[in-house]
């Protein structure tokens, strides 16, 4: 969403980071880690999302709509990865469509143009993250405001929504069920820090109550 350097600290050295570092590389973002900080800079624009990156990694998704923010168009397969059951993207289509994209799905590949997007009233059928990060994220370049209804609360989406806000973005009601954004300001660099994982968190209170430990965490 920008073309200036963006550090990002405190990133977790496991395979989904750098599936999804991998991706960006095949973007055209050029990455380098510093210790457990990420550096960012965009290059070339690349449209097509590399199929065998969306097979292994549902996140890629959220490289939907900054694609098309910046590009107008994006090319990728149904993500896959994170194979816990039916993981529809509807709420993320119903996202894009709202805020003026046109979406096509062709033999398991999605197919997504605009000719220009505006701000809008999204309503979303279920507090879904994908959606909202993703609607997120589209908005931030869309010409006019945009209202997210029935927003997912959980705390990465108000970490996503406070970097975009200190790239210069104007988002508000991150955290609530109701997000309001100011679409079209451009987006400087930034130097963030990420939130620890609270699914890690949880996962390693659950071995300390499953072991009878004495942990402390951090």
């Amino acid at each position: 969403l920008t073309d200036s350097e963006v550090m990002l600290s405190g990133v977790p050295a496991i395979t989904d980071v750098w599936n999804m570092q991998k991706t960006l590389n095949e973007l055209g973002c050029v990455t380098l880690w510093q210790g457990d900080r990420l550096v960012l800079k965009s290059n070339r624009q690349e449209v097509i999302v590399p199929p065998d990156h969306a097979d292994q990694l549902r996140a890629s998704l959220l490289c939907l709509g900054p694609l098309l923010a910046r590009n107008g168009y994006c090319h990728m397969r149904l993500p896959g990865g994170c194979d816990i059951g039916a993981r529809p993207i509807d709420q993320t289509i119903k996202g894009m469509t709202t805020l003026g994209a046109d979406v096509k799905i062709e033999r398991g590949t999605l197919l997504v143009t605009t000719e220009g997007l505006r701000g809008a009233e999204v309503y979303l059928d279920i507090p879904s993250v994908g959606a909202t990060i993703n609607t997120m994220l589209t908005a931030v370049s869309a010409t006019g405001n945009t209202t997210i209804y029935n927003c997912a609360k959980e705390p990465h989406i108000v970490d996503v929504a406070n970097f975009l806000n200190s790239m210069g973005a104007r988002i508000k009601g991150a955290g609530t069920d109701i997000i309001r954004i100011t679409g079209g300001r451009p987006l400087r660099g930034s130097t963030y820090a990420i939130i620890p994982d609270q699914i890690e968190t949880g996962t390693l209170m659950i071995a300390a109550a499953a072991t009878g430990g004495d942990v402390t965490i951090t």
